[in-house]
């Protein structure tokens, strides 16, 4: 039976999956499930460990069980998500398979129909074959990355496959919204509803941000907010603040400018010592040199086979390798980069260590949120100073962390380069009318705002030339450039 009401808008096999795999819905889950069930969009701010991949999968799942049951389910992808890394994809897709297979042996229980929900990974790491099969009988859910996601709007295939979607997933938001890559992500999101010729249903999660209203009009677009900058959203903030066992780590030597040889000696034997008294230890580093450093040296005192590194330049094999391995029990100590910061499934880590400051509260928290990942842990970390500046960062940090504060999330004023590529790209794709083409690109947040508006105006005229010069679309390049010349930006 469901162990709390929010479960009795679910499907029974769906209610009933839950109750049996969780002893009750989270705080997240219970304040966002009415809402992303109800079709609106939806941000969820919590901290790590709170389940809030599930927060947004199962309403998905239980609109596709629906549907099976009553009519169903089509050769169509209806649950697009969309997550900041490669190897978080290929993890998402790994854990939709329990609470999928889960809901099929409770159908089948219930002397129901049996529902076959196809779920794929389509990133950059994807094989040939595989993304031909994805064209022959493309998937319910599609896992993706934002980079994946430009790719499949530009290809016939891959528009043909993403015309039928309902649903988008944003994950990790905080870690796109800064950069140029969210700004490209929030033009796909406009595509992908010219596309469909709908809207289709966004949720957005984050762990860490502020404002969280930034991410909320981030995530709904421009047409989503009024007059007084309010979203059209339900946020969902748990907020941030959580039981932490957090310590600052200093070498016996003093510090000095630059750490000298001596203390990362001291430093690398610290780490050794606290290894030991822990099961397993993910050490984070802010370089890929520094990770190879860190790796070798603990090699040396822990063994070979109880040491990896972790990072961007690895290659594939290499860092499922090292993931698996931690996950196993096999590793004592795993010394990664960025590339582990965000919610990649590497099983029970005990201890986490930050080598140097991590320039941020948000990143700090993210990676220290990797230890007791699980609901009702308590995350441990320690924060190692090497240098005079850095023990003044690491003290502010942590004493920011203790405060409850966060680091305000900046957000790039409609970057020109990620309009002009889009500009193109959409262009190239299909036959587009000025006005119409203009209004899609306001859409994106990025580009709403007046500066906003100004540049977007200013970038797609500049686009007139190279779409002559590309023979894309000669008239309509000139048509456009003349066009936006006499466009009142506001």
């Amino acid at each position: 039976m469901p162990v709390h009401p929010v479960l009795d808008a679910f499907h029974p096999a769906v209610a009933a999956w839950f109750a049996r795999s969780f002893p009750a819905p989270t705080e997240a889950q219970v304040a966002a499930w009415p809402a992303t069930a109800g079709g609106r969009d939806t941000l969820v701010a919590a901290p790590t460990g709170s389940g809030k991949t599930l927060t947004a999968f199962l309403a998905a799942i239980d609109a596709l069980v629906r549907e099976g049951l009553a009519s169903g389910l089509p050769d169509a992808t209806l649950v697009l998500y969309v997550s900041p890394l490669k190897a978080l994809s290929n993890d998402i897709h790994l854990n939709l398979d329990a609470p999928l297979a889960g809901i099929r042996e409770e159908l089948t229980a219930q002397a129901l129909p049996d529902i076959d929900i196809r779920t794929a990974v389509r990133t950059g790491d994807t094989p040939q074959s595989e993304r031909a099969a994805l064209r022959k009988r493309p998937p319910h859910i599609l896992v993706t990355t934002p980079e994946s996601l430009y790719v499949l709007l530009g290809s016939e295939s891959g528009r043909a496959m993403l015309g039928s979607v309902r649903t988008v997933i944003v994950d990790e938001i905080h870690a796109l919204l800064p950069g140029k890559r969210g700004s490209h992500l929030a033009l796909s999101l406009e595509r992908l509803d010219a596309l469909t010729g709908r809207r289709a249903t966004r949720v957005g999660l984050s762990a860490t941000q502020k404002p969280i209203e930034d991410a909320a009009r981030f995530l709904v677009g421009g047409t989503r907010v009024d007059a007084q900058g309010l979203p059209d959203c339900r946020i969902v903030d748990i907020g941030h603040d959580k039981p932490r066992d957090l310590a600052l780590e200093l070498p016996l030597s003093p510090l000095e400018a630059v750490a000298s040889g001596e203390q990362w000696e001291q430093v690398h034997d610290r780490l050794q010592a606290l290894a030991g008294e822990h099961r397993t230890t993910l050490v984070f580093v802010n370089t890929r040199r520094m990770a190879e450093r860190a790796a070798r040296h603990l090699s040396e005192r822990l063994g070979k086979e109880h040491v990896a590194a972790h990072h961007g330049s690895l290659s594939k094999e290499l860092r499922l390798d090292a993931e698996q391995r931690l996950k196993r029990g096999e590793l004592k100590v795993l010394v990664a980069t960025a590339s582990l910061e965000l919610g990649i499934d590497i099983g029970d880590v005990d201890l986490v260590c930050q080598l140097g400051s991590p320039r941020s509260m948000a990143a700090f928290l993210q990676r220290v949120g990797r230890a007791s990942h699980h609901v009702g842990g308590i995350p441990k970390g320690r924060l190692f100073a090497t240098t005079r500046d850095d023990l003044m960062e690491c003290a502010a940090l942590l004493d920011g962390v203790r405060r409850g504060e966060l680091d305000r999330m900046p957000m790039p004023e409609a970057p020109l380069d990620v309009l002009a590529q889009v500009i193109v790209a959409e262009v190239a794709s299909r036959d587009w009318d000025e006005d119409a083409l203009f209004a899609m690109l306001r859409r994106a947040w990025p580009f709403t705002r007046r500066d906003g508006a100004l540049a977007a105006a200013a970038a797609a005229g500049l686009m007139g030339d190279i779409l002559l010069k590309w023979t894309l679309a000669p008239a309509y390049g000139e048509a456009l450039r003349s066009w936006l010349s006499g466009v009142d930006p506001l």
